[in-house]
Protein backbone atom coordinates (compact mmCIF):
# COMPACT_ATOMS: atom_id res chain seq x y z
CA UNK A 1 0.00 0.00 0.00
CA UNK A 2 1.79 3.41 -0.67
CA UNK A 3 2.10 6.15 1.78
CA UNK A 4 -0.96 8.07 0.88
CA UNK A 5 -3.54 5.07 0.94
CA UNK A 6 -2.10 4.20 4.55
CA UNK A 7 -3.68 7.33 5.57
CA UNK A 8 -6.97 7.44 4.56
CA UNK A 9 -9.38 4.75 5.66
CA UNK A 10 -12.84 4.14 4.63
CA UNK A 11 -16.02 2.83 6.19
CA UNK A 12 -17.93 0.55 3.76
CA UNK A 13 -20.76 -0.16 6.38
CA UNK A 14 -21.79 4.09 5.92
CA UNK A 15 -24.19 5.37 4.60
CA UNK A 16 -21.47 8.48 3.51
CA UNK A 17 -20.35 7.84 -0.26
CA UNK A 18 -17.37 6.15 -0.10
CA UNK A 19 -15.77 8.88 -2.73
CA UNK A 20 -16.44 11.74 0.17
CA UNK A 21 -14.94 9.49 2.37
CA UNK A 22 -11.95 9.98 0.77
CA UNK A 23 -12.37 13.51 -0.31
CA UNK A 24 -13.11 14.66 3.26
CA UNK A 25 -9.70 12.49 4.18
CA UNK A 26 -7.57 14.23 1.39
CA UNK A 27 -9.02 17.53 2.74
CA UNK A 28 -7.95 17.12 6.37
CA UNK A 29 -4.30 15.91 5.19
CA UNK A 30 -4.08 19.20 2.95
CA UNK A 31 -5.67 21.30 6.07
CA UNK A 32 -3.11 19.77 8.49
CA UNK A 33 -0.26 20.10 6.32
CA UNK A 34 0.82 16.57 5.64
CA UNK A 35 -0.24 17.14 2.00
CA UNK A 36 1.55 20.55 1.44
CA UNK A 37 0.92 23.03 -1.49
CA UNK A 38 2.85 21.43 -4.46
CA UNK A 39 2.66 18.04 -3.64
CA UNK A 40 1.57 15.23 -6.19
CA UNK A 41 -1.05 13.10 -5.33
CA UNK A 42 -0.09 9.47 -6.76
CA UNK A 43 -1.06 8.18 -9.67
CA UNK A 44 -4.96 7.67 -9.64
CA UNK A 45 -5.70 4.24 -11.16
CA UNK A 46 -2.94 3.29 -8.40
CA UNK A 47 -4.27 4.96 -5.62
CA UNK A 48 -7.89 3.72 -6.49
CA UNK A 49 -6.11 0.14 -6.20
CA UNK A 50 -4.74 0.61 -3.10
CA UNK A 51 -7.98 1.83 -1.51
CA UNK A 52 -10.10 -1.19 -3.02
CA UNK A 53 -12.21 1.33 -4.54
CA UNK A 54 -13.09 1.58 -8.33
CA UNK A 55 -11.34 4.35 -10.48
CA UNK A 56 -14.65 6.17 -10.74
CA UNK A 57 -14.95 6.50 -7.52
CA UNK A 58 -11.57 7.85 -6.85
CA UNK A 59 -11.85 10.19 -9.80
CA UNK A 60 -15.06 11.43 -8.20
CA UNK A 61 -13.07 12.12 -4.93
CA UNK A 62 -10.31 14.00 -6.67
CA UNK A 63 -12.48 15.94 -9.03
CA UNK A 64 -14.94 17.18 -5.56
CA UNK A 65 -11.16 18.61 -4.16
CA UNK A 66 -10.57 20.14 -8.36
CA UNK A 67 -13.79 22.13 -7.55
CA UNK A 68 -13.60 22.97 -4.18
CA UNK A 69 -9.90 24.93 -5.37
CA UNK A 70 -7.89 22.44 -3.08
CA UNK A 71 -6.05 20.47 -6.26
CA UNK A 72 -5.26 20.89 -9.29
CA UNK A 73 -4.90 18.83 -12.18
CA UNK A 74 -2.03 19.46 -14.84
CA UNK A 75 -1.37 17.94 -17.76
CA UNK A 76 2.07 16.18 -17.99
CA UNK A 77 2.56 16.22 -14.40
CA UNK A 78 -0.66 15.07 -12.72
CA UNK A 79 -2.83 16.07 -9.67
CA UNK A 80 -1.07 18.59 -7.26
CA UNK A 81 -2.16 20.12 -3.84
CA UNK A 82 -2.59 23.95 -3.95
CA UNK A 83 -2.77 26.54 -1.56
CA UNK A 84 -5.24 25.14 1.25
CA UNK A 85 -8.74 27.72 1.70
CA UNK A 86 -8.30 30.52 3.89
CA UNK A 87 -10.71 29.60 6.90
CA UNK A 88 -11.77 32.46 8.68
CA UNK A 89 -13.71 32.79 11.74
CA UNK A 90 -16.43 36.12 11.75
CA UNK A 91 -15.22 37.95 14.11
CA UNK A 92 -13.97 41.63 14.76
CA UNK A 93 -10.04 40.88 14.02
CA UNK A 94 -7.95 41.81 10.76
CA UNK A 95 -7.04 39.61 8.11
CA UNK A 96 -3.43 40.25 8.79
CA UNK A 97 -3.81 39.38 11.79
CA UNK A 98 -5.71 36.10 10.92
CA UNK A 99 -3.08 34.88 8.53
CA UNK A 100 -0.35 35.55 10.74
CA UNK A 101 -1.95 33.66 13.24
CA UNK A 102 -2.19 30.96 10.32
CA UNK A 103 1.36 30.66 9.29
CA UNK A 104 -0.18 32.03 6.22
CA UNK A 105 2.65 34.83 5.08
CA UNK A 106 0.62 38.11 4.72
CA UNK A 107 1.76 40.42 2.24
CA UNK A 108 0.34 43.67 1.63
CA UNK A 109 0.73 45.82 -1.85
CA UNK A 110 -0.82 49.52 -0.78
CA UNK A 111 -1.95 50.18 -4.33
CA UNK A 112 -3.33 54.06 -3.25
CA UNK A 113 -4.02 55.86 0.15
CA UNK A 114 -5.71 59.46 -0.51
CA UNK A 115 -7.88 62.15 0.80
CA UNK A 116 -11.37 62.29 -1.02
CA UNK A 117 -14.87 63.19 -0.37
CA UNK A 118 -16.87 60.72 0.93
CA UNK A 119 -19.49 58.89 -1.40
CA UNK A 120 -22.66 58.68 -0.04
CA UNK A 121 -22.34 55.44 0.84
CA UNK A 122 -19.27 56.05 3.46
CA UNK A 123 -20.74 59.13 4.64
CA UNK A 124 -23.55 57.92 6.06
CA UNK A 125 -21.57 54.90 7.47
CA UNK A 126 -19.14 56.49 9.49
CA UNK A 127 -22.40 59.63 9.82
CA UNK A 128 -20.55 62.48 8.47
CA UNK A 129 -21.58 65.01 6.54
CA UNK A 130 -21.85 64.42 2.67
CA UNK A 131 -18.71 65.42 0.77
CA UNK A 132 -16.71 65.10 4.33
CA UNK A 133 -12.68 64.82 3.68
CA UNK A 134 -12.20 60.98 4.01
CA UNK A 135 -9.12 58.70 3.73
CA UNK A 136 -9.61 55.79 1.16
CA UNK A 137 -7.11 53.00 1.24
CA UNK A 138 -6.86 49.85 -1.53
CA UNK A 139 -4.67 47.33 -0.79
CA UNK A 140 -3.63 44.10 -2.00
CA UNK A 141 -3.67 41.47 0.54
CA UNK A 142 -1.19 38.10 -0.28
CA UNK A 143 -1.36 34.68 1.55
CA UNK A 144 1.89 32.87 0.96
CA UNK A 145 2.87 34.81 -1.92
CA UNK A 146 -0.40 34.73 -3.95
CA UNK A 147 -3.36 37.18 -4.03
CA UNK A 148 -5.82 36.73 -1.38
CA UNK A 149 -8.18 39.75 -1.09
CA UNK A 150 -8.93 43.31 -2.35
CA UNK A 151 -9.05 45.68 0.65
CA UNK A 152 -10.56 49.01 -0.03
CA UNK A 153 -11.51 51.13 3.43
CA UNK A 154 -12.32 54.73 4.53
CA UNK A 155 -10.86 55.91 7.40
CA UNK A 156 -12.15 59.62 8.53
CA UNK A 157 -9.21 62.08 8.21
CA UNK A 158 -8.17 62.48 12.18
CA UNK A 159 -7.65 58.60 12.67
CA UNK A 160 -5.42 58.13 10.13
CA UNK A 161 -1.73 58.69 11.62
CA UNK A 162 -0.05 56.23 9.88
CA UNK A 163 1.97 56.01 6.91
CA UNK A 164 1.66 53.79 3.69
CA UNK A 165 4.67 51.96 4.89
CA UNK A 166 3.22 51.15 7.94
CA UNK A 167 -0.02 50.05 6.23
CA UNK A 168 2.20 47.60 4.35
CA UNK A 169 3.96 46.18 7.30
CA UNK A 170 1.03 46.09 9.71
CA UNK A 171 -2.74 45.86 9.85
CA UNK A 172 -5.46 48.21 9.44
CA UNK A 173 -6.95 47.64 12.83
CA UNK A 174 -3.56 47.34 14.67
CA UNK A 175 -2.48 50.75 13.15
CA UNK A 176 -5.70 52.71 14.76
CA UNK A 177 -5.77 50.49 18.25
CA UNK A 178 -2.01 51.51 18.15
CA UNK A 179 -3.45 55.28 17.69
CA UNK A 180 -5.33 54.94 20.29
CA UNK A 181 -8.60 53.41 19.08
CA UNK A 182 -10.58 51.11 20.83
CA UNK A 183 -12.32 48.78 18.26
CA UNK A 184 -15.66 47.11 20.00
CA UNK A 185 -17.70 46.15 17.37
CA UNK A 186 -19.30 46.19 13.89
CA UNK A 187 -21.75 45.67 11.49
CA UNK A 188 -21.13 43.42 8.56
CA UNK A 189 -22.71 41.38 5.35
CA UNK A 190 -21.54 38.81 3.63
CA UNK A 191 -22.39 38.43 -0.23
CA UNK A 192 -20.82 37.06 -3.35
CA UNK A 193 -20.51 38.37 -7.43
CA UNK A 194 -18.65 38.27 -10.23
CA UNK A 195 -14.92 39.54 -10.88
CA UNK A 196 -14.75 42.24 -12.89
CA UNK A 197 -11.94 42.65 -15.22
CA UNK A 198 -9.84 44.81 -13.32
CA UNK A 199 -10.20 42.95 -9.89
CA UNK A 200 -10.00 39.85 -11.87
CA UNK A 201 -6.58 40.58 -12.90
CA UNK A 202 -5.16 41.99 -9.26
CA UNK A 203 -6.50 38.81 -8.39
CA UNK A 204 -4.98 36.66 -10.89
CA UNK A 205 -8.91 35.45 -11.33
CA UNK A 206 -10.46 35.43 -14.78
CA UNK A 207 -13.28 37.92 -15.48
CA UNK A 208 -16.37 36.53 -14.18
CA UNK A 209 -14.87 34.21 -11.23
CA UNK A 210 -17.14 33.94 -8.16
CA UNK A 211 -15.80 36.33 -5.42
CA UNK A 212 -16.82 36.86 -1.70
CA UNK A 213 -18.02 40.00 -1.08
CA UNK A 214 -17.83 41.65 2.62
CA UNK A 215 -18.60 45.23 3.87
CA UNK A 216 -17.85 45.93 7.28
CA UNK A 217 -18.56 49.14 9.49
CA UNK A 218 -16.64 49.12 12.73
CA UNK A 219 -17.12 51.26 15.84
CA UNK A 220 -15.15 52.00 19.22
CA UNK A 221 -16.40 51.92 22.43
CA UNK A 222 -17.85 54.46 22.43
CA UNK A 223 -20.29 53.33 19.23
CA UNK A 224 -18.69 55.80 16.81
CA UNK A 225 -17.72 54.69 13.55
CA UNK A 226 -13.86 54.33 12.85
CA UNK A 227 -13.60 52.18 9.40
CA UNK A 228 -15.59 51.23 6.42
CA UNK A 229 -14.92 48.13 4.98
CA UNK A 230 -15.59 47.21 1.12
CA UNK A 231 -13.45 44.04 0.74
CA UNK A 232 -13.30 41.45 -2.58
CA UNK A 233 -11.94 37.48 -1.93
CA UNK A 234 -11.18 34.94 -4.36
CA UNK A 235 -13.96 32.06 -3.72
CA UNK A 236 -11.76 29.59 -4.74
CA UNK A 237 -8.90 30.35 -1.64
CA UNK A 238 -11.14 32.04 0.94
CA UNK A 239 -14.64 30.97 3.34
CA UNK A 240 -15.99 32.87 6.09
CA UNK A 241 -16.97 30.34 9.25
CA UNK A 242 -19.83 30.69 11.73
CA UNK A 243 -20.20 28.67 14.94
CA UNK A 244 -24.15 28.73 15.76
CA UNK A 245 -25.43 28.12 18.66
CA UNK A 246 -28.66 26.59 19.86
CA UNK A 247 -30.91 29.45 22.43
Amino acid sequence: MSSLASLISIDRSSPVPLYFQVAVRLEELIAGGELPAGSRLENEIALAGDLGLSRPTMRQAIQHLVDKGLLVRKRGVGTQVVHSRVRRQVELTSLHDDLLRADRHPRTEVLSMERVPAPDEVAAALRLPPGSEVVALERLRYADGEPLALLRNHVPVELCRFTVDELADRGLYELLRAAGTRLSLADQSITARRASTAEARLLSEVRGAPLLAMRRTAYDSDGRPVEYGDHLYRASLYSFEITLMAR
